[in-house]
């Protein structure tokens, strides 16, 4: 976390060669071209691509995990059942339009001068790389391994474009924004298999020319196996039911073969889950952020470094400082849902409610839950450790200070609550640090993709391809790593037998295990499960999110006897003299006479006589008080915005999508 890594620092291009006159970020604002002895230096050529690389990064202090690039904060995230609140894409709007702001804009504007970071401006210095790079003698291998990054943010950019929108214009050659009659510009929109067809040319061609691994001072670099395992992605995606409406198999079979080739290519090269410290009680699971150079779970990383706070290579990560509460300076901004909590099974794999072996206690919720539960959320009164305080308790409860109030005014949390009365603790360093900048001196790098996500990219194709029992061994894999029991041979999955059930267990595999790292929003969308009457959320019994609320939790204090505690002082310290006014929450010694032999017993003791748990219903808008998640068929794919289609006319409107022109007529199925 305290080297300055490639991904990190746009600024390290500055000084990569002695001989550069002028800095090679100033020689780049000139988009109408291209210096061309940027191309005879290895090490302007060099920066060119690190430059490139920087322009697909989270912006500095980023709250990294549930960043996207296409709405450049969380908007995605809170489209989904993992955080609550209204974006453009889950409120009512009286009619869908290419003028309203539902029209996703991350498409950008017509090609200009303009410094701007979008995605064509992208394409068009990584086209100009490629097609000037072999012209100037720079040695083969050299080139080689440059032209190879590039192929692969190529791919990388216009993946997440066809995800999003269906196919898009194919700019493969650099375009000229000041051409006389400006036609090199109007390329009009590829079909969604030919983009398809393109990404996969440029992750072969990357992939032919990048190596499988890079040395220690070129961590964070796309590899060969990187490539390998876009590629499945990309053929996972089209495989799924957004794209495959008529589930054609040999779609699934591609993405199969895809996906066990970057696995065995990843695999030859030293990647693989992340097992250091052992899987007992998901202790690799929880340390794997903080191991960053040869992380064999890393297959594309975000670097980011601990620098001081406003320097010029200060590149930050926002996510540990957003996550701490404020009861420790830090931002207290992420507020987890209940219904990502439910989601986590119990330690045997069984759903709460479903195991034989661990009871499930509503009033107990975090009691024998899946070890990622306790590596994922901290609840009141669990242990969240930082550098200050290595047994540091959160309190999340809430009492009265009158007797006539309906609503408890006073908190444990005097610095103020998150909306959920539950933190996510997921990426959180034990030994983070609130003295410098209140944790947001954070150099946590951020794995984009890990080697799970391969692993169940590949579990989930092979369910798709009627490999059904290699696809439960993918998920059986991650839940061994993950410390699950396996009580009953399948790591709490024996029941999943069909080819429907097998696909519920993956994608609930992958709610669990990539909970906040940005991958939910476009797995409910390649799945169609949004909305009420969705074919694929009946078919694998997953409820969809259109009509629902997202909640929290709510905890008040009794006293023993069942009373509702009245004061002004908080009900469970214990003052400098005399009693607590309810219990001690944190005794020298634990009372033996209600059987607490330690402080996980008390706090089952405490749970179960003095907090009050309620749902909390007010994490999304309760004006009007009938507001419910809504989700709008249109956004499958999205249309494209007035922005670029009052300068690009030319640019067909996607289907069920208005435009200048009538409706649209640009299907992306095809």
């Amino acid at each position: 976390m305290k080297r300055n890594k490639i991904l990190s620092l746009i600024a390290l291009v500055v000084v990569l060669s002695s001989s550069c006159k002028d800095s090679f970020l100033e020689e780049k604002r000139d988009l109408a071209g291209y210096n061309e002895e940027v191309f005879k230096d290895a090490a302007l050529a060099q920066g060119y691509v690190d430059y490139v690389y920087g322009l697909f990064l989270p912006a500095n202090n980023a709250q990294s995990l549930s960043w996207n690039l296409a709405t450049g904060n969380d908007n995605f995230a809170r489209t989904t059942d993992e955080f609550a609140g209204e974006t453009d894409f889950n409120k009512v709007w009286a009619t869908i339009s290419y003028t309203n702001s539902h029209a996703l804009n991350y498409f950008g504007a017509r090609l200009t001068t303009s410094i701007v970071n979008n995605p064509y401006t992208r394409l068009k210095q990584i086209n100009i790389f490629i097609a000037e790079i072999d012209k100037y003698g720079l040695p083969e291998d050299v080139r080689k391994r440059l032209k190879g990054q590039m192929y692969f943010w190529r791919a990388w950019q216009y993946f997440d474009l066809v995800r999003l929108y269906g196919g898009v214009p194919l700019a493969l050659v650099p375009q000229d924004p000041i051409s006389e009659d400006g036609t090199s510009l109007q390329i009009p929109r590829s079909s969604s298999s030919e983009c398809i067809k393109q990404i996969i040319a440029d992750l072969d061609m990357a992939q032919s020319l990048l190596p499988g691994k890079w040395g220690n001072s070129d961590w964070g670099r796309i590899t060969s196996g990187a490539c390998a395992a876009m590629k499945g992605k990309v053929l996972l995606t089209w495989a799924s039911p957004l794209f495959n409406r008529t589930d054609d198999i040999t779609r699934w079979e591609a993405a199969y073969q895809a996906n066990l080739a970057a696995k065995t290519l990843l695999e030859a090269n030293g990647g693989g889950l992340f097992k250091t410290g052992g899987t007992a009680n998901g202790v690799a699971w929880g340390n794997m952020w903080f191991s960053e150079v040869n992380n064999p779970e890393a297959v594309i990383v975000y670097g980011f470094n601990n620098l001081a706070i406003g320097g010029t290579t200060t590149k930050n990560n926002g996510w540990e400082q957003a996550a701490r509460s404020k009861e420790l300076n830090g931002a207290g901004s992420l507020s987890p849902t209940k219904e990502i909590v439910d989601a986590f099974p119990m330690k045997d794999g069984k759903m709460p409610g479903a195991s034989t072996t661990y009871a499930y206690d509503a009033k107990k919720f975090y009691k024998n839950r899946d070890p990622r539960f306790y590596k994922t959320f901290v609840y009141n009164g669990a242990i969240w450790p930082y550098a200050g305080n290595t047994t540091f308790k959160q309190w999340t409860y809430k009492w009265y200070k009158t007797a006539a109030e309906t609503v408890p005014s006073l908190t444990t949390e005097a610095k103020g609550a998150n909306s959920s009365a539950i933190y996510i603790s997921k990426a959180t360093d034990p030994s983070a640090s609130n003295t410098n900048g209140n944790f947001q001196q954070n150099g946590m790098d951020f794995m984009e993709m890990r080697f799970a996500e391969v692993i169940l990219n590949l579990a989930e194709s092979a369910i798709g391809a009627n490999k059904l029992g290699e696809g439960l061994e993918g998920i059986k894999s991650i839940r061994e790593r993950a410390g699950v029991e396996n009580l009953d041979g399948a790591y709490g999955l024996a029941g999943a037998t069909s080819r429907d059930q097998l696909f519920s267990a993956v994608l609930k595999e992958r709610n669990i295990e990539f909970a906040y790292e940005g991958k939910r929003f476009f797995d409910l969308r390649r799945w169609m499960l949004f909305e009420e009457n969705s074919p694929t959320a009946a078919r694998l019994g997953i409820k969809p999110l259109n009509g629902t609320r997202r909640k929290g939790y709510f905890i008040t204090v009794k006293s023993v006897a069942g009373a509702k505690y009245v004061g002004t002082n908080d009900p469970l310290i214990k003052p400098a003299t005399g009693n607590a006014p309810i219990i001690d929450r944190d005794p020298a010694t634990y009372p033996t006479a209600n059987g607490s032999a330690n402080y996980a017993a008390y706090l089952d003791y405490l749970y179960d006589n003095i907090f009050v748990i309620t749902e909390k219903d007010d994490l999304d808008r309760t004006n009007p008080a009938d507001w419910k998640f809504k989700w709008y068929p249109e956004y499958y794919f999205f249309g494209l915005n007035e922005n670029i289609l009052s300068s690009s006319p030319y640019l067909e409107q996607t289907t069920g999508w208005n435009s200048l022109k009538g409706a649209g007529t640009f299907d992306p199925l095809k």
